[in-house]
Protein backbone atom coordinates (compact mmCIF):
# COMPACT_ATOMS: atom_id res chain seq x y z
CA UNK A 1 0.00 0.00 0.00
CA UNK A 2 1.65 3.25 -1.02
CA UNK A 3 2.39 5.72 1.44
CA UNK A 4 -0.53 8.58 2.05
CA UNK A 5 0.00 11.61 0.31
CA UNK A 6 0.82 14.43 2.74
CA UNK A 7 -0.50 18.23 2.55
CA UNK A 8 -0.05 21.32 4.40
CA UNK A 9 -2.40 24.51 4.50
CA UNK A 10 -0.81 28.42 3.72
CA UNK A 11 -2.82 30.72 5.37
CA UNK A 12 -2.38 34.43 4.94
CA UNK A 13 -3.12 36.73 7.80
CA UNK A 14 -3.31 40.77 8.52
CA UNK A 15 -0.03 41.74 10.50
CA UNK A 16 -1.55 44.78 12.08
CA UNK A 17 -1.82 42.96 15.66
CA UNK A 18 -0.30 39.85 16.85
CA UNK A 19 -0.29 37.84 13.78
CA UNK A 20 2.68 37.95 11.92
CA UNK A 21 2.76 36.59 8.29
CA UNK A 22 1.84 33.18 6.64
CA UNK A 23 0.96 30.59 8.97
CA UNK A 24 2.23 26.69 7.91
CA UNK A 25 -0.69 23.80 8.91
CA UNK A 26 0.03 20.35 8.55
CA UNK A 27 -3.18 18.36 7.16
CA UNK A 28 -5.03 15.49 8.87
CA UNK A 29 -7.23 14.40 6.08
CA UNK A 30 -8.85 11.29 7.94
CA UNK A 31 -9.69 13.69 10.86
CA UNK A 32 -10.52 16.38 8.69
CA UNK A 33 -8.02 19.03 11.12
CA UNK A 34 -5.15 21.21 10.72
CA UNK A 35 -2.38 21.74 13.21
CA UNK A 36 0.01 24.58 13.09
CA UNK A 37 3.59 23.78 12.44
CA UNK A 38 5.49 27.13 12.29
CA UNK A 39 4.91 30.89 10.86
CA UNK A 40 6.67 33.05 8.31
CA UNK A 41 7.36 36.84 8.66
CA UNK A 42 5.25 38.62 6.11
CA UNK A 43 3.93 42.00 6.49
CA UNK A 44 -0.19 41.87 5.64
CA UNK A 45 -0.25 38.03 3.29
CA UNK A 46 -3.71 39.16 1.77
CA UNK A 47 -3.29 36.60 -1.06
CA UNK A 48 -0.89 33.70 -2.64
CA UNK A 49 -0.13 31.80 -5.61
CA UNK A 50 2.22 28.55 -6.33
CA UNK A 51 5.08 28.82 -9.74
CA UNK A 52 3.73 26.70 -12.08
CA UNK A 53 6.37 24.56 -11.25
CA UNK A 54 5.17 24.09 -7.61
CA UNK A 55 8.76 25.08 -5.85
CA UNK A 56 7.71 28.61 -4.85
CA UNK A 57 5.23 30.87 -3.17
CA UNK A 58 4.35 33.99 -3.55
CA UNK A 59 2.30 36.46 -1.30
CA UNK A 60 0.71 39.75 -1.45
CA UNK A 61 3.22 42.07 1.32
CA UNK A 62 3.44 45.28 1.91
CA UNK A 63 6.44 45.53 0.11
CA UNK A 64 4.80 44.65 -3.34
CA UNK A 65 5.18 40.81 -3.59
CA UNK A 66 7.18 38.44 -1.10
CA UNK A 67 8.78 35.04 -2.63
CA UNK A 68 9.51 31.87 -0.97
CA UNK A 69 10.83 28.55 -1.35
CA UNK A 70 8.63 25.87 -0.44
CA UNK A 71 10.95 23.02 1.17
CA UNK A 72 10.04 19.68 0.58
CA UNK A 73 8.55 19.10 3.70
CA UNK A 74 5.98 22.02 2.82
CA UNK A 75 7.74 24.28 4.98
CA UNK A 76 8.57 27.80 3.85
CA UNK A 77 11.82 29.92 3.20
CA UNK A 78 11.69 33.68 2.56
CA UNK A 79 13.82 34.28 -1.23
CA UNK A 80 13.21 37.95 -1.58
CA UNK A 81 10.76 40.97 -2.08
CA UNK A 82 9.95 43.10 -4.80
CA UNK A 83 8.25 46.39 -5.11
CA UNK A 84 5.41 47.01 -8.57
CA UNK A 85 5.38 50.35 -8.38
CA UNK A 86 2.14 51.05 -7.04
CA UNK A 87 -0.57 50.37 -4.22
CA UNK A 88 -1.01 46.97 -2.35
CA UNK A 89 -1.68 44.11 -4.42
CA UNK A 90 -4.73 42.08 -3.54
CA UNK A 91 -4.57 39.09 -5.84
CA UNK A 92 -1.66 36.65 -7.45
CA UNK A 93 -1.74 34.12 -10.58
CA UNK A 94 1.19 32.67 -12.54
CA UNK A 95 0.99 31.68 -16.59
CA UNK A 96 1.97 28.13 -17.48
CA UNK A 97 5.66 29.29 -18.72
CA UNK A 98 6.42 30.01 -15.46
CA UNK A 99 7.71 33.56 -16.77
CA UNK A 100 5.77 36.00 -15.44
CA UNK A 101 3.49 37.16 -12.01
CA UNK A 102 0.32 39.15 -12.89
CA UNK A 103 -0.69 41.09 -9.62
CA UNK A 104 -4.21 42.74 -9.54
CA UNK A 105 -4.51 46.27 -7.84
CA UNK A 106 -7.60 46.57 -5.95
CA UNK A 107 -6.76 50.34 -4.96
CA UNK A 108 -4.98 51.57 -7.76
CA UNK A 109 -6.86 49.65 -10.44
CA UNK A 110 -4.11 48.39 -11.97
CA UNK A 111 -2.74 45.28 -13.77
CA UNK A 112 0.99 44.50 -13.01
CA UNK A 113 3.55 42.35 -14.85
CA UNK A 114 6.26 40.96 -13.30
CA UNK A 115 9.35 38.80 -14.64
CA UNK A 116 9.85 35.71 -12.85
CA UNK A 117 13.88 33.99 -12.96
CA UNK A 118 14.31 30.59 -13.17
CA UNK A 119 14.96 30.33 -9.36
CA UNK A 120 11.91 31.91 -8.30
CA UNK A 121 13.32 34.66 -7.57
CA UNK A 122 11.02 37.64 -8.87
CA UNK A 123 12.62 40.77 -11.15
CA UNK A 124 11.57 43.97 -12.88
CA UNK A 125 8.26 44.94 -13.86
CA UNK A 126 7.74 44.57 -17.06
CA UNK A 127 4.10 46.43 -17.09
CA UNK A 128 1.76 48.11 -15.92
CA UNK A 129 -1.75 48.59 -16.63
CA UNK A 130 -4.26 50.96 -15.18
CA UNK A 131 -7.89 50.35 -15.77
CA UNK A 132 -10.36 52.97 -16.71
CA UNK A 133 -14.14 53.97 -16.57
CA UNK A 134 -16.87 54.40 -14.22
CA UNK A 135 -18.84 52.85 -12.00
CA UNK A 136 -22.28 53.88 -10.54
CA UNK A 137 -22.03 52.68 -6.66
CA UNK A 138 -20.76 55.20 -4.43
CA UNK A 139 -19.53 53.28 -1.78
CA UNK A 140 -16.68 52.04 -4.43
CA UNK A 141 -15.95 55.17 -5.04
CA UNK A 142 -16.80 55.44 -8.57
CA UNK A 143 -13.35 53.85 -10.05
CA UNK A 144 -11.66 50.58 -11.05
CA UNK A 145 -10.62 47.99 -8.57
CA UNK A 146 -8.98 45.30 -10.19
CA UNK A 147 -10.09 42.21 -7.54
CA UNK A 148 -9.19 38.97 -9.99
CA UNK A 149 -6.21 38.49 -12.87
CA UNK A 150 -6.16 35.10 -13.82
CA UNK A 151 -4.50 33.22 -17.23
CA UNK A 152 -7.49 31.92 -19.55
CA UNK A 153 -7.05 27.78 -19.35
CA UNK A 154 -5.72 28.32 -22.57
CA UNK A 155 -2.73 30.64 -21.69
CA UNK A 156 -3.86 32.60 -24.66
CA UNK A 157 -5.36 35.83 -22.48
CA UNK A 158 -4.81 37.70 -19.00
CA UNK A 159 -8.32 38.35 -17.16
CA UNK A 160 -8.73 41.03 -14.86
CA UNK A 161 -11.99 41.24 -13.28
CA UNK A 162 -12.98 44.72 -12.58
CA UNK A 163 -14.53 45.10 -9.12
CA UNK A 164 -15.55 48.53 -9.76
CA UNK A 165 -16.31 49.41 -13.04
CA UNK A 166 -18.58 46.03 -13.37
CA UNK A 167 -16.13 44.29 -16.12
CA UNK A 168 -14.06 42.36 -17.06
CA UNK A 169 -10.59 42.96 -19.66
CA UNK A 170 -9.23 40.66 -21.29
CA UNK A 171 -5.74 41.02 -22.56
CA UNK A 172 -2.77 39.55 -24.43
CA UNK A 173 1.10 39.38 -23.58
CA UNK A 174 3.69 39.78 -25.42
CA UNK A 175 6.24 36.80 -24.67
CA UNK A 176 9.47 38.48 -25.35
CA UNK A 177 8.17 42.31 -23.32
CA UNK A 178 5.46 41.05 -21.02
CA UNK A 179 3.50 44.04 -22.29
CA UNK A 180 -0.34 43.69 -22.22
CA UNK A 181 -2.58 44.71 -25.33
CA UNK A 182 -6.31 44.92 -24.55
CA UNK A 183 -8.08 42.69 -26.57
CA UNK A 184 -11.85 42.35 -25.57
CA UNK A 185 -13.80 43.16 -22.60
CA UNK A 186 -16.59 41.36 -20.77
CA UNK A 187 -19.56 43.52 -19.50
CA UNK A 188 -21.19 42.40 -16.58
CA UNK A 189 -24.12 43.05 -15.12
CA UNK A 190 -24.54 46.75 -14.01
CA UNK A 191 -24.01 47.35 -10.54
CA UNK A 192 -22.93 43.75 -9.93
CA UNK A 193 -19.36 43.67 -8.62
CA UNK A 194 -17.77 41.12 -9.87
CA UNK A 195 -15.38 40.05 -7.40
CA UNK A 196 -13.43 36.79 -8.38
CA UNK A 197 -13.19 34.75 -11.73
CA UNK A 198 -12.22 31.00 -12.12
CA UNK A 199 -12.54 28.62 -14.87
CA UNK A 200 -13.18 24.71 -14.95
CA UNK A 201 -10.44 22.35 -14.91
CA UNK A 202 -10.75 21.26 -18.39
CA UNK A 203 -11.62 25.24 -19.94
CA UNK A 204 -14.89 25.13 -21.47
CA UNK A 205 -16.65 26.90 -18.40
CA UNK A 206 -15.96 30.20 -16.29
CA UNK A 207 -17.40 31.17 -12.93
CA UNK A 208 -17.68 34.99 -11.98
CA UNK A 209 -19.19 35.59 -8.41
CA UNK A 210 -20.54 39.28 -7.74
CA UNK A 211 -20.25 40.68 -4.21
CA UNK A 212 -23.79 43.51 -5.02
CA UNK A 213 -25.87 40.92 -6.46
CA UNK A 214 -24.59 38.31 -4.77
CA UNK A 215 -24.96 35.64 -7.67
CA UNK A 216 -22.77 33.68 -9.61
CA UNK A 217 -22.64 33.78 -13.44
CA UNK A 218 -21.69 30.69 -15.69
CA UNK A 219 -19.94 31.48 -18.98
CA UNK A 220 -19.10 28.69 -21.52
CA UNK A 221 -15.42 29.79 -22.76
CA UNK A 222 -14.31 29.56 -26.31
CA UNK A 223 -10.73 30.19 -27.09
CA UNK A 224 -10.47 28.51 -30.17
CA UNK A 225 -10.93 31.84 -32.37
CA UNK A 226 -9.43 34.98 -33.01
CA UNK A 227 -10.92 36.73 -29.95
CA UNK A 228 -12.07 35.15 -26.52
CA UNK A 229 -15.85 34.10 -26.52
CA UNK A 230 -17.75 34.33 -23.35
CA UNK A 231 -21.47 32.84 -23.75
CA UNK A 232 -23.81 33.50 -20.66
CA UNK A 233 -25.96 30.32 -19.65
CA UNK A 234 -26.69 30.82 -16.19
CA UNK A 235 -27.55 33.44 -12.83
CA UNK A 236 -27.82 31.36 -9.55
CA UNK A 237 -27.95 33.32 -6.04
CA UNK A 238 -25.64 32.07 -3.45
CA UNK A 239 -27.71 33.99 -0.86
CA UNK A 240 -29.88 31.85 1.57
CA UNK A 241 -32.43 34.72 2.07
CA UNK A 242 -32.90 36.70 -0.70
CA UNK A 243 -34.47 39.68 0.94
CA UNK A 244 -31.12 39.67 3.04
CA UNK A 245 -29.44 43.18 3.22
CA UNK A 246 -25.72 44.13 3.22
CA UNK A 247 -24.56 41.13 2.31
CA UNK A 248 -21.45 40.51 -0.10
CA UNK A 249 -20.13 37.16 -1.79
CA UNK A 250 -16.29 36.85 -0.77
CA UNK A 251 -14.88 33.55 -1.17
CA UNK A 252 -14.71 30.84 -4.07
CA UNK A 253 -13.27 27.56 -4.72
CA UNK A 254 -13.71 24.80 -7.35
CA UNK A 255 -13.01 21.20 -5.48
CA UNK A 256 -10.18 19.48 -6.70
CA UNK A 257 -12.23 17.16 -8.84
CA UNK A 258 -14.45 20.04 -10.29
CA UNK A 259 -17.44 18.51 -9.21
CA UNK A 260 -18.42 21.11 -6.61
CA UNK A 261 -18.24 24.59 -6.24
CA UNK A 262 -18.19 26.69 -2.62
CA UNK A 263 -18.71 30.40 -2.15
CA UNK A 264 -19.02 31.97 1.23
CA UNK A 265 -20.77 35.15 1.97
CA UNK A 266 -20.13 38.08 4.29
CA UNK A 267 -22.74 40.04 5.93
CA UNK A 268 -25.36 37.01 5.93
CA UNK A 269 -22.31 34.83 6.90
CA UNK A 270 -23.14 31.52 5.02
CA UNK A 271 -21.53 28.60 2.26
CA UNK A 272 -22.93 27.77 -0.30
CA UNK A 273 -22.43 24.73 -2.22
CA UNK A 274 -23.53 23.95 -5.48
CA UNK A 275 -22.95 20.55 -7.62
CA UNK A 276 -21.50 21.39 -11.33
CA UNK A 277 -22.91 19.58 -14.35
CA UNK A 278 -19.89 18.90 -15.99
CA UNK A 279 -21.39 18.28 -19.66
CA UNK A 280 -23.16 21.66 -19.52
CA UNK A 281 -21.49 24.15 -16.62
CA UNK A 282 -24.40 24.42 -15.01
CA UNK A 283 -24.70 24.78 -11.18
CA UNK A 284 -27.36 23.35 -8.92
CA UNK A 285 -27.88 24.58 -5.00
CA UNK A 286 -27.13 21.74 -2.54
CA UNK A 287 -27.01 24.19 0.82
CA UNK A 288 -26.48 27.37 1.95
CA UNK A 289 -25.13 27.10 5.91
CA UNK A 290 -24.42 29.71 8.48
CA UNK A 291 -20.61 29.34 8.86
CA UNK A 292 -20.94 30.08 12.74
CA UNK A 293 -18.68 33.49 12.24
CA UNK A 294 -18.00 36.54 10.90
CA UNK A 295 -17.04 37.84 7.29
CA UNK A 296 -16.30 34.08 5.65
CA UNK A 297 -12.93 35.57 3.61
CA UNK A 298 -12.02 32.85 1.83
CA UNK A 299 -12.25 29.13 1.53
CA UNK A 300 -11.23 25.58 0.60
CA UNK A 301 -11.50 21.90 0.68
CA UNK A 302 -9.29 19.00 1.92
CA UNK A 303 -8.31 16.59 -0.52
CA UNK A 304 -11.32 13.93 -0.53
CA UNK A 305 -14.10 16.78 -0.48
CA UNK A 306 -15.29 15.99 2.85
CA UNK A 307 -14.15 18.32 4.96
CA UNK A 308 -14.68 22.89 4.49
CA UNK A 309 -12.59 25.09 5.82
CA UNK A 310 -13.50 28.38 6.64
CA UNK A 311 -11.65 31.69 7.03
CA UNK A 312 -13.81 33.68 9.60
CA UNK A 313 -11.87 37.34 8.80
CA UNK A 314 -13.80 39.41 11.76
CA UNK A 315 -14.00 36.94 14.31
CA UNK A 316 -10.81 35.42 14.06
CA UNK A 317 -10.75 31.84 13.18
CA UNK A 318 -10.75 29.06 11.26
CA UNK A 319 -13.86 26.69 11.39
CA UNK A 320 -14.14 23.06 9.71
CA UNK A 321 -17.14 21.44 8.73
CA UNK A 322 -18.10 18.13 7.35
CA UNK A 323 -19.83 18.22 3.86
CA UNK A 324 -22.32 15.43 3.31
CA UNK A 325 -23.47 16.04 -0.52
CA UNK A 326 -26.47 13.66 -0.51
CA UNK A 327 -27.87 15.42 2.55
CA UNK A 328 -27.50 18.87 1.46
CA UNK A 329 -25.71 20.06 4.55
CA UNK A 330 -22.58 21.13 6.46
CA UNK A 331 -21.47 19.85 9.93
CA UNK A 332 -19.51 21.96 12.22
CA UNK A 333 -16.58 19.59 13.36
CA UNK A 334 -13.47 20.56 15.90
CA UNK A 335 -13.02 23.42 17.57
CA UNK A 336 -12.06 26.27 15.62
CA UNK A 337 -8.02 27.56 15.27
CA UNK A 338 -8.06 30.93 16.62
CA UNK A 339 -5.70 33.38 14.58
CA UNK A 340 -6.11 36.78 13.76
CA UNK A 341 -7.44 38.00 10.81
CA UNK A 342 -6.78 35.50 8.13
CA UNK A 343 -7.38 36.76 5.00
CA UNK A 344 -6.49 33.68 2.21
CA UNK A 345 -5.65 30.04 2.13
CA UNK A 346 -3.56 27.65 -0.04
CA UNK A 347 -4.03 24.01 0.21
CA UNK A 348 -0.39 22.50 -1.43
CA UNK A 349 0.85 18.86 -1.71
CA UNK A 350 4.28 18.17 0.20
CA UNK A 351 6.45 17.20 -2.66
CA UNK A 352 9.51 15.38 -0.77
CA UNK A 353 11.03 14.92 -4.54
CA UNK A 354 11.85 19.38 -4.61
CA UNK A 355 15.19 19.85 -5.22
CA UNK A 356 16.40 22.63 -3.42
Amino acid sequence: MAEQEKYVAYVGTYTHGTSVGIHVFDINIEEGIMKERTVVPVNNASHMAKSYNGKYLYSIADEGVAVLRILPDGGLEMINKVGIDGMRGCYLSTDKSGKFLFVGGYHDGKVTVVHTHRDGRLGSVMCGVFHRGIGSVAERNFRPHVSCVIPSPDDKYICAVDNGIDQVKMYQIRPDTGKLYLVDILRCKLDSGPRLLTFSADGRFAYINSELTNEITVYAYDGTGKMPEFEKIQEISVLRDKNSIGSASCGMKLSPSGDYLYCSTAGENTVAIFKVDKETGMLTRLCCLPISGEYPKDIDVFPGEKTLVVLNHETSEIRFFTVDYEKGLIVMKGKPIRIETPNCILISKVDETLEQ
